[in-house]
């Protein structure tokens, strides 16, 4: 029996519409990695442009999601989920017939806004509609639907473009989203349920959510648009302290004058919530990171077309898929552990890949790379339904919609974060030449390596603290662990 099977009908098809949600918002992230290439050649854009282009939707959904969860949580979710994929898919059309590099990125954003406003209410209808293990495996399937549908992008733009030609298929890759926006939509007006606003906290807390904006925008638009100088960066810097500063000074005024503030108590107290969402800050920004300067290398360094670079990528979303299924069962049987051992895999893999670019031979290396991205794709499943899990278990249910919005929001900055820093790795050495691209490769894999051990250390320093809240998925209710010299005479009361 499947997961979604054990969910009421009702509830299946809640969780389908979130699924849906999930891969469509997702899915257009990913795969206009594979078209960057040809739609830079197509629009005459340059390095900046294209940056804009790739991280920019990045920057615009981190932005909305925590104002996006807060609306949720206080006016209800169904409207603001169908005005945000309406307009998302709306504004797909208008970048895919885009003639100008300006024109895609102002979509982009416009669409990435939209986009963490869907995915933030559906983070919070997950926390409404589903509790205890339901909630588990219902974040779980979100989580996997959502991570297959990201590396899955690559191959699907590639066939795209191998079939409609350089100029077409990179429109069509941006196009390619809307009839499931569309049919998402359908699915949302007749299964998700009503809104449910919170009566007894009306308060926005809008300067709060100004404040988070205002850093989350401080920290991402330097990794975009590098600084030009040594003063605009002190500037950066600057302002970024002076904003995170700032936080939680009206954080405790607001609650003190009777509101209700944006960062809920119970998640600024809570190191497990603080500690998780640092994993999977990490592992999504290496990730997203990885996976576009695979596909520069492989076109750019290797000379392989999209379609033969689409396949190389393709045994992530296969292995990610097997293992996501997997996961849950290793959860089981060693716990928390089963996300420290996902990064442990993931930043091997990142080492290997690195190594098989410097020092396998050209005929061999899109099958080694291939390898390796199937073992980077367990990786994946290991981590990221499983650690988003034991996150928003901290999360109480008033303030569901926001702490998804602040998990999505910190994965975002690192994705911006990443994309921009260590696509500038493998840029900054590959302009040296031909020669070169393997060697910048490698740098860029290995960055990816060290950010995915920060993303390990803080894994293993979580697995060794006491989880004191309550119980969650990861550790069923009812059941205390025994052990230590007396377990056996305290077994009966433990069970």
């Amino acid at each position: 029996m499947t997961a979604a099977t054990r969910f009421d009908t009702g509830r299946r098809r809640v969780i389908a519409v979130c699924m849906a949600a999930g891969t469509t918002t997702l899915l257009d992230n990913s795969v206009l990695n594979i078209a960057i290439p040809v739609l830079r050649t197509s629009l005459g854009a340059s390095a900046t442009e294209v940056q804009w282009i790739v991280a920019g939707y990045s920057l615009s959904f981190g932005l909305m999601l925590v104002p996006g969860g807060r609306l949720g949580d206080v006016h209800g979710r169904k409207k603001l989920f169908l005005a945000g994929l309406a307009t998302f898919t709306a504004v797909g059309v208008v970048a895919a017939v885009s003639t100008h590099p300006w024109t895609v990125i102002a979509a982009r954003l416009l669409q990435g806004a939209a986009a963490g406003l869907v995915n933030s209410q559906v983070i919070g209808t997950i926390q409404d509609v589903f509790s205890g293990q339901d909630r588990a495996r219902a974040l779980g399937l979100y989580a996997v639907t959502s991570g297959v549908a990201a590396v899955l992008g690559p191959p699907l733009g590639g066939a795209l473009i191998a079939a409609a030609g350089p100029d077409l298929g990179w429109r069509l890759t941006l196009l390619l989203t809307v009839p499931f926006g569309l049919a998402t939509l359908v699915l949302a007006v007749r299964h998700l349920p009503a809104p449910r606003p919170n009566a007894d906290h009306t308060d926005l807390d809008p300067v709060g959510i100004a404040l988070v904006g205002t850093l989350a925008l401080v920290v991402m638009v330097p990794f975009i648009q590098i600084p030009s100088n040594g003063a605009a960066v002190v500037a950066w810097v600057a302002a970024g302290c002076v904003v995170a500063g700032l936080i939680p000074l009206w954080q405790r005024r607001f609650s003190r004058s009777g509101g209700r503030p944006l960062l809920h108590p119970a998640l600024v107290k809570s190191p497990p919530f603080a500690l998780g969402t640092a994993v999977a800050m990490a592992q999504f920004g290496a990730s997203i990171a990885g996976s576009l300067v695979l596909t520069m290398f492989l076109q750019d360094g290797l000379g392989l077309p999209a379609a033969a670079a689409a396949v190389v990528t393709l045994p992530s979303a296969v292995a990610m898929g097997i293992s996501s299924a997997l996961a849950w069962r290793m959860v089981r049987r060693i716990g928390r552990h089963t996300v420290t051992l996902g990064l442990a895999l993931g930043g091997c893999s990142f080492l290997a890949s690195g190594l098989a670019a410097l020092r396998a031979p050209a005929p061999t290396l899109p099958v080694i790379l291939a390898l390796t991205q199937f073992c980077a794709g367990a990786a994946s499943g290991l981590t990221v339904s499983p650690n988003q899990a034991l996150v928003l278990r901290h999360a109480p249910r008033e303030a569901a919609g926001v702490a998804g919005g602040i998990l999505q929001m910190s994965q975002r900055i690192a994705a911006a974060v990443g994309v921009s820093a260590i696509s500038g790795v493998y840029l900054h050495t590959a302009a040296r030449g031909t020669a070169h691209h393997r060697s910048a490769y490698w740098h860029a894999s290995l960055t990816c390596a060290g950010v995915v051990a920060v993303a390990l250390t803080v894994s293993a320093l979580r697995g060794g603290r006491t989880d004191t809240g309550a119980p969650g998925p990861l550790q069923p209710a009812g059941r205390r662990r025994c052990s230590g010299p007396l377990r056996r005479t305290r077994r009966r009361a433990c069970r």
